[in-house]
């Protein structure tokens, strides 16, 4: 792709959030992922993402967001080494690139504060999840983030 080009493509960065329910079902059952469903459009469900801004790093990005839009800064999560996905996908026409950070909620009860973007929140295991999700390559970011997530728990 030629810089022009580059230029034109949309770009957001967010994180697949999860967190481990204590004293349930032993891993990887007792892992949820944090979707929020748009209050505008198709009222679809996502992860928390957002556009980076002029001079803002994707990291920096996700972080933000993530606050903005759920509530969770840094301090809530522990950013798991070894995953980040990248999706590629048109809207309205136009090409868009989302980077997908793995992070885990350091406390599974800290409270999800939604922005005006999003309508609702939800909690769900990985099928339900993936149900939820409906788009085919954020289907698949899901599955490959618990799959990471039950290596990680294989090595220790």
């Amino acid at each position: 792709m030629s810089c022009f080009n580059r230029k034109m493509v949309l770009r957001a960065c967010g994180f697949i959030i999860f967190r481990r329910l204590v004293g349930r079902i032993p891993s990887p059952g007792n892992i949820e992922y944090l979707l929020l469903q748009t209050s505008y459009g198709e009222h679809h469900w996502t992860p928390p993402k957002g556009h980076v801004d002029p001079g803002e790093d994707d990291l920096t990005t996700a972080l933000r967001e993530t606050k903005e839009e759920a509530g969770l800064g840094a301090e809530h999560l522990k950013v798991i080494k070894g995953f980040v996905q990248e999706l590629h996908y048109e809207v309205r026409g136009k090409p868009k690139e989302v980077l997908y950070w793995l992070a885990e909620l350091k406390d599974p009860g800290t409270a999800v504060t939604l922005s005006d973007e999003h309508q609702d929140y939800r909690w769900a295991q990985l099928e339900e999840a993936c149900t939820l999700a409906r788009y085919k390559d954020l289907q698949d970011t899901l599955r490959a983030a618990h799959r990471h997530l039950e290596a990680c728990q294989d090595k220790q």
